[in-house]
């Protein structure tokens, strides 16, 4: 399998207060999207240098992860195939289960950075503090844990810390909640089910994470109740012995009108297990694949045992440990946790140079900010599918542009197409803050592909380089 993984590693790459070389590369971020983009920039000899916070690699998928950003729980299991969310640099072994564990997962990222000697240009326990502005680059401020500040300049900025790491709670916060008399939490901080054992608990939302807790909830917990704002159609990861996501040639079906793929879908969902109302669960006020997807083999086994109870939305805590629903019962709960996603943000930007307000990113095909040349993000997706494959393209692409072999359209053409892209997922999507970053995998994919397709240069190195495009920008 893999070779022996090495664990929390020395310190390396450019060295406290010194100066990097004007060439470089920064990456922000040696979790999931940040090693794709190091192993691309490596295999293409441009220097780099990475930055993170925690003592590994992995990110949200490393548990108790000590950057103190994971939202990685105990029990957690990847919710895309093996197959799907492999690197197609580095696959998965084919010994590995089709659902891998957050340690396998974990084990997995170890083994590919140290295949590919990318573990050497990670500066570990050291988080970037600020990214300005500066000449035709990027002054790069950061911090150890030991206190020690540095800064370098860089003529590009791959920014890749993730999303999954700043608790969207309720807003505006339930009535009464500020005197609820039991423990709140967000999913962020759930990690093992023994603090739920002999309690009440209260599992709010009907996403992935929700669903997850709130069956481990119902192995442990006195009572379990799951409460949403609206239904969702509950996706197997099995659909006659064969992973979902393998299932019926995706890849070809997502060629097909959305229509199509809708009706196909509704078939092959209702023949495997009929309508979530069978389960009690509320009718989905949205048709398939008009909202993220939700994973989930076990939850409608639980609700048919009589294991979990569902319930309409909060309406108010009406004081001590009761909770009021929109239907008008109540009920007495010892724990509520709440599964209401992540914003977006970013510590390290001052707010007038790049925010993404209600989760809004105005980005060109979803990684190029068109006002500050040289900036790209990675992995700022929410796919029907797994993020990694498009992370690893998403920096094939970036190396293109670094290298000069791809050029970009002017600044108003990319507003013009992010503003595009943000009214058909209007249109396509319940709406949802989660879903302002929302992608199909396939059709992505195939975006990036055309975009490195389209604007490179046929003979080679793009004429149109980073001095046009600042000053265009400019204009």
């Amino acid at each position: 399998m893999f070779e022996q993984a090495v664990g929390p590693v020395e310190e390396s790459g450019i060295s406290s207060g010194q100066e990097a070389d004007s060439s470089r590369v920064c990456v922000i971020g040696a979790g999931s999207s940040g090693i794709a983009s190091c192993q691309v920039l490596g295999s293409r000899d441009i220097a780099y240098d990475c930055f993170e916070k925690g003592s590994g690699v992995g990110g949200n998928w490393r548990y108790l992860n000590d950057n103190g950003m994971s939202a990685a729980y105990r029990s957690l299991h990847i919710n895309t195939s093996r197959e799907l969310m492999s690197y197609a640099s580095f696959p998965m072994p084919e010994e590995y289960p089709d659902y891998p564990s957050h340690q396998q997962i974990s084990d997995y990222f170890d083994s590919f950075v140290d295949h590919f000697g990318i573990r050497e240009h990670i500066r570990f326990r050291t988080e970037v503090t600020s990214v300005e502005p500066e000449g035709e680059g990027y002054r790069v401020s950061w911090r150890n844990r030991e206190g020690e500040e540095g800064s370098g300049w860089y003529s590009a900025v791959m920014v890749a810390n993730g999303h999954h790491w700043d608790p969207r709670w309720p807003e505006p916060a339930f009535p009464g909640s500020d005197s609820f008399t039991g423990e709140q939490m967000h999913a962020h901080d759930y990690k093992e089910p023994n603090p739920l054992a002999g309690k009440r608990v209260l599992v709010l939302g009907i996403g992935n994470s929700a669903t997850d807790i709130a069956v481990e909830s119902s192995r442990n917990a006195d009572q379990t109740y799951l409460a949403m704002r609206r239904g969702a159609y509950i996706i197997p990861k099995y659909l006659r012995g064969i992973p979902l996501d393998q299932a019926g040639s995706p890849k070809v079906l997502s060629r097909l009108p959305l229509s199509v793929q809708r009706r196909v879908y509704s078939l092959l969902l209702s023949g495997a297990q009929g309508k979530m109302t069978d389960y009690g669960l509320p009718e989905p006020d949205h048709r398939i694949l008009e909202a993220h997807p939700t994973v989930s083999s076990e939850l409608l086994s639980r609700l048919g045992h009589g294991a979990i109870t569902v319930k309409p939305n909060i309406a108010e805590f009406t004081g001590g440990r009761t909770v009021r629903f929109d239907d008008g019962t109540e009920e007495e709960v010892d724990i509520v946790i709440y599964c209401t996603g992540y914003k977006v943000t970013f510590q390290f930007f001052s707010a007038d140079f790049f925010s993404a307000p209600d989760n809004q990113l105005e980005l060109y095909r979803r990684v190029v900010s068109p006002e500050h040349p040289g900036l790209y993000f990675v992995g700022f997706i929410q796919p029907l599918g797994a993020i990694m494959p498009i992370a690893e393209r998403q920096s094939e692409w970036i190396a293109d542009l670094i290298e000069g072999d791809c050029a970009l359209p002017e600044p108003a053409k990319m507003h013009d197409q992010i503003r595009r892209e943000q009214a058909q997922m209007q249109r396509r999507y319940v709406s949802s803050k989660r879903h302002t970053i929302q992608v199909d995998f396939w059709p992505y994919l195939r975006s990036i592909d055309k975009e490195r397709r389209k604007h490179r240069h046929r003979n080679g190195k793009s004429q149109r380089g980073s001095e046009e495009r600042r000053q265009a920008v400019a204009s």
